[in-house]
């Protein structure tokens, strides 16, 4: 039995021998993009460079939200997700002076990006090349939390799904921050749930034109998802389009409330796979291993 076992152990590594590095490869390729950047625990040696859209790419690079400043804590750390491009982290650090002054002790950072980007094991199809993040609704404690607590404790919910409204957990405190979010220049845009974005065109007052860059997006309804403008100097990074004209408090959002968009029919066709690395693009490859 033994022998029989030791030949069969013999007989594939001659096999893996034969196949060579290149057979790696290939396999890599087939593999769903997932399995391969999530294993990568740690970033690549590269300068920050973030590379394809946000949907469909990766980082190099990538800088780590440190998991407790004065400004924030970094939650769910267990996921590994609180890596960025420099632009996210510096955005953080200063949107959390923003909430200070506001009357927030810090922010609770939910996922950025995996340490070399790429799509993710579970959750999001964006998040991937370290200009998303998200930031949880619930008013953060004046205490830091330990590890433990930041596994265990869940965002605080601001919608009444059924009515489609805010519900009581809402304050002014969520405007403001919003306001302060949407309103630095690096911001492509912010998704929030329907809801919340009605109620912002109801109470803004003054100065509108950040309300553009709220938009409207299934979920979001205990955190917003704020995704930045790819750096200037990044050639390799491509933006998604600009919103449209406006504060988009009109016509468009009323659609967000319409039987069309809250029972959403199945789209015809065929189903797609995951993304594998020939998705993504050509400079992703060598940031995983084979």
């Amino acid at each position: 039995m033994r022998a029989t076992m030791r030949i069969a152990i013999l007989l594939a590594a001659a096999l893996a021998a034969l196949a060579g590095p290149g057979s790696d490869r290939a396999g890599a390729a087939e593999r769903p993009a997932k399995e391969l950047f999530g294993a990568e625990a740690a970033p690549s040696g590269d300068v920050p460079t973030p590379l394809g859209s946000y949907a469909r790419g990766c980082i190099a690079g990538a800088m780590q939200l440190a998991e407790t400043a004065p400004g924030w804590q970094a939650m769910r750390l267990s996921r590994n997700r609180n890596w960025g491009h420099p632009a996210a982290i510096a955005y953080i650090e200063r949107l959390s002076e923003h909430v200070r002054r506001i009357g927030w002790p810090r922010l609770y950072v939910g996922d950025i990006s995996q340490p070399r980007g790429g799509p993710m094991l579970t959750g999001h199809r964006s998040h991937q090349i370290g200009l998303d993040i998200d930031i949880w609704f619930r008013r953060p404690s004046t205490e830091p939390l330990s590890r433990q607590n930041r596994e265990r404790i869940s965002s605080t919910l601001l919608v009444d799904r059924k009515a489609m409204t805010t519900n009581g957990n809402w304050t002014d405190e969520h405007l403001r921050i919003l306001r302060a979010a949407a309103s630095d220049r690096v911001v492509a845009r912010i998704f929030v749930h329907a809801a919340i974005k009605r109620r912002l065109c109801s109470d803004a007052t003054g100065d509108r034109a950040w309300l553009r860059r709220i938009r409207p997006w299934y979920g979001h309804d205990s955190h917003f998802h704020v995704r930045l403008a790819c750096p200037a100097d990044a050639a390799g990074c491509t933006d998604q389009a600009p919103p449209p004209a406006g504060e988009g408090c009109g016509a468009e959002l009323d659609w967000w409330f319409s039987d069309e968009a809250l029972n959403p029919k199945p789209k015809p066709g065929k189903k797609r796979g995951p993304l594998t690395l020939a998705d993504l693009p050509a400079a992703c490859k060598r940031l995983v291993a084979p």
